[in-house]
């Protein structure tokens, strides 16, 4: 996550996540159980390595890995950033084709777009090998205006980038980017993000694109009439197959706060976005959805964080079922765990309809990774992710990332900080239902001598098959980008 990222989502969790840009064990939780003849057999990662090519791009010392999706099985696109000779941002997009990660190009007419040097990529999503879709923002002059662009590759080819249709009217005071990009079947994509418009107010945005050509981007239905306090976006979108998607954000009502959102998309056509339920009840102060997953159409699952009535944060999760989202609820077991009154979900993945895993922090003095579990429909209380204890000497440890390629079947990824106080990546699975002991990504310890490593994105396509991406700070003080593989 970078300082581009969406405004709403940097004022909730920036104090956690932006340290990561800049600068008890064995315990299982609460799962599926798969007879077994199903039974899943955990995979092994294989050593990090720096993103092929990126290193050769990225000459102004400052690139990592955003966003990964994996289609199948060693077939997985990801993108991000690096910085230019000049020290500018640009975007990168890097594929892995059978296993073997090719080079890094910079994102294809982003050099045409990108006139105030700052750009980035903040999702990607591939509905099968070799077809893909990404998002993200480029700026337009010195000022540092955004807009909002969206490239695709098709059959292992990236096409050129284009600013998002309808932007340019929508965006007029030139504060736009993709938040979030989910394909439910090649060349039937949806995106969303923000802009902001000619009252400079910032509005929620979703644009599809059907059978490989993006429509045109209009305002979420009903977030107008949410947001009379003018600052609502789209962080999250999922899509369960083409023209089925649900999308999660927040907005500021006729009170001072945020408050998050819902919002369905059925059979191509938009609902209205509603007020996540429950939340009145719940929230007091601030909140938002950082994370949608939705396994089948309409049975969906979000997290994200609120202000409790004490002012302490708290980490929510709200449920969809048959087309209908229910009230949201506090992840059980976090209150005992959140003793210090600051907790987060960063990522929420379902294997199945009513079997997700959800990844983030809680405070006790010190930062700890949490990871809770949904089973047939019923969220189970929280632990701490098992072997984080014994990792995270240096008492700061996040869990960014998860993916659940089926029920019960998961990877979480993150980071923790050892006795010296330097920043580790790790990741750690779920096998039929328990996790196992995080360990540092195999690698990252020869790669990072600089002490700044972090997985910030997995994409897992079946149990044990996953490819992570991330940071890392090399000898030299400069950033790198990242990629690993579960096999």
């Amino acid at each position: 996550m970078t300082p581009r990222r969406f405004a709403a989502v940097m004022s909730a969790i920036a104090a956690v996540i932006c340290p990561l840009m800049l600068a008890g064990a064995g315990q299982a939780a609460a799962g599926t159980a798969m007879p077994a003849s199903a039974a899943a057999v955990a995979g092994t990662w294989g050593a990090a390595q720096k993103v092929p090519g990126a290193i050769a791009l990225n000459s102004g010392g400052l690139a990592a890995v955003q966003s990964v999706s994996c289609a199948s099985a060693g077939n997985c696109s990801a993108g991000g950033y690096y910085t230019g000779r000049s020290g500018h941002h640009q975007a990168f997009v890097v594929s892995q084709v059978n296993g073997t990660w090719h080079n890094a190009i910079e994102v294809p007419g982003t050099a045409t777009l990108n006139k105030g040097r700052n750009a980035n990529i903040f999702s990607v999503s591939c509905a099968s090998a070799g077809n893909c879709s990404a998002g993200g923002y480029y700026t337009t002059d010195a000022f540092g205006h955004t807009q909002a662009f969206l490239v695709s590759q098709v059959k292992g080819t990236w096409r050129t980038a284009v600013k998002v249709p309808g932007t340019a009217a929508l965006n007029v005071h030139g504060n736009a980017e993709v938040n979030s990009v989910s394909c439910g079947s090649p060349g039937n994509c949806t995106a969303g993000g923000s802009y902001k418009d000619g009252s400079f107010r910032t509005q929620a945005f979703v644009v599809s694109e059907v059978n490989g050509t993006w429509r045109t981007a209009r305002e979420l239905l009903g977030t107008a009439a949410l947001n009379k306090g003018g600052n609502a976006g789209v962080v999250s979108v999922s899509c369960a197959s083409a023209g089925n998607c649900s999308a999660g954000g927040s907005y500021i009502g006729s009170s001072p706060g945020s408050l998050p959102f819902v919002a369905s998309q059925v059979n191509g056509t938009w609902r209205s976005a509603r007020a996540v339920p429950g939340a009145a009840a719940l929230m007091h102060g601030g909140a938002l959805i950082t994370s949608v997953s939705c396994s089948t159409a309409g049975n969906c699952s979000a997290g994200g964080s609120y202000d409790d009535s004490s002012a302490h944060r708290q980490a929510f999760v709200v449920n969809q079922v048959a087309g209908t989202w229910h009230s949201a609820t506090q992840v059980p077991g976090t209150a005992a765990l959140n003793t210090g009154g600051n907790a987060y979900i960063y990522s929420l993945s379902c294997g199945s309809s009513g079997n997700c895993s959800a990844v983030g922090s809680y405070f006790t003095g010190y930062l700890h990774a949490f990871v809770a579990n949904e089973v047939n429909g019923v969220w189970r209380t929280a632990i701490e992710v098992p072997g984080t204890v014994a990792l995270n000497q240096g008492k700061t440890a996040y869990a960014i990332s998860v993916s659940c390629a089926s029920a019960g079947n998961c990877t979480a990824g993150g980071t923790y900080t050892d006795s010296a106080k330097r920043m580790q990546a790790f990741v750690v699975s779920e096998v039929n239902g328990t996790w196992g002991t995080a360990k540092q990504v195999p690698g990252t310890g020869a790669l990072n001598p600089g002490g700044n490593a972090y997985v910030e994105s997995v994409s897992c396509t079946s149990a044990g098959k996953c490819s992570a991406g991330g940071g890392y700070t090399g000898s030299a003080g400069n950033r790198q980008a990242f990629v690993a593989t579960q096999s």
